[in-house]
């Protein structure tokens, strides 16, 4: 990819702050300027090498942007790319980071300011732990990043974040924003869900008692709630039907211990760990 000259990060967290990190250290924008709410993030974003420059005037931040990349939670998302098309340059390309894609696709696509286009991105990565503390330039290292397209995306804006992606080490898949929600609700929101619930089902008294395989389970429920219920919210109606599933799946479990189904439940394990065994480390 060719570099770039200014590429304004909206929301420098760990997600934000691994981009700035990664565009600076791969020699891919001679400017990375950092937009956020809040002074002492966007310190920590300057101390850890993010971002050559940071604001929190979005206004500002953007207005000699040739790429404009949206890292906040998804229910700021739409707001903030609006915002962004009207004070960047006219033209400038637009893409998120958000782990939805259907609500934000129909809100954006096809529908900004002053010529401005948006093309929806997800990167693959991430971790329980949030701020660009934790930042880190080769966090899309072989992880999988997935764009959006629509009908009304141009090849060359696809091309140009295909390139975008790759040139920050990751392995890009095109997915409808609809084909992206359903697997996603699986892949990914379905085990916060079942983080979360496991993780609140321990009593205070059992805490000391808690080895590797609970700490393992439930290392994503960590995360920030407030990132998790917008997330939920967003892409309800799957994470539902992929609730279900798994509501299926431990019925079927349920029954088999209840009825001491030795058989049956060692289908059921046996079908887990080679599943799990496919998807590596």
């Amino acid at each position: 990819m060719k570099p770039l000259k200014t590429v304004a990060i909206v929301g420098v967290g760990l997600i934000g702050g691994s981009i700035g990190l990664a565009l600076r250290e791969r020699k891919l924008a001679e400017r990375v300027i950092g937009i956020g709410r809040r002074q002492e993030s966007l310190r920590i974003a300057r101390r850890v090498g993010a971002v050559t420059n940071t604001t929190v005037d979005l206004d500002k931040g953007v207005a000699e942007a040739e790429l404009v990349v949206v890292c906040t939670p998804v229910g700021r998302i739409v707001e903030d790319v609006r915002k962004a098309a009207e004070h960047c340059p006219e033209g400038i390309l637009i893409t998120d980071a958000g782990s939805t894609k259907q609500d934000l696709v129909v809100a954006l696509d096809g529908d900004l300011p002053r010529g401005c286009r948006f093309l929806g991105s997800h990167p693959l990565a991430g971790s329980e732990k949030t701020g660009p503390a934790f930042a880190a330039a080769d966090l899309f290292e072989g992880r999988v990043a997935i764009l959006t397209p629509t009908k009304n995306t141009r090849a060359e804006d696809f091309d140009f974040l295909e390139q975008f992606w790759q040139a920050l080490g990751s392995v890009v898949v095109q997915m409808t924003p609809e084909e992206h929600d359903k697997a996603l609700a699986v892949t990914s929101h379905l085990p916060h869900v079942a983080a979360a619930a496991l993780a609140g089902l321990i009593p205070e008294k059992f805490f000391r008692l808690v080895g590797s395989g609970m700490l393992d389970t439930t290392r994503i429920a960590a995360g920030d709630p407030e990132l998790w219920l917008q997330i939920f919210i967003h892409n309800r109606e799957n994470v539902l039907s992929a609730l279900e599933q798994y509501g299926s799946r431990l019925s079927a479990l349920h029954a088999a211990l209840r009825d001491g189904d030795a058989e049956e439940i060692l289908k059921i394990l046996t079908l887990a760990k080679k599943n799990r065994d496919a998807l590596g480390s």
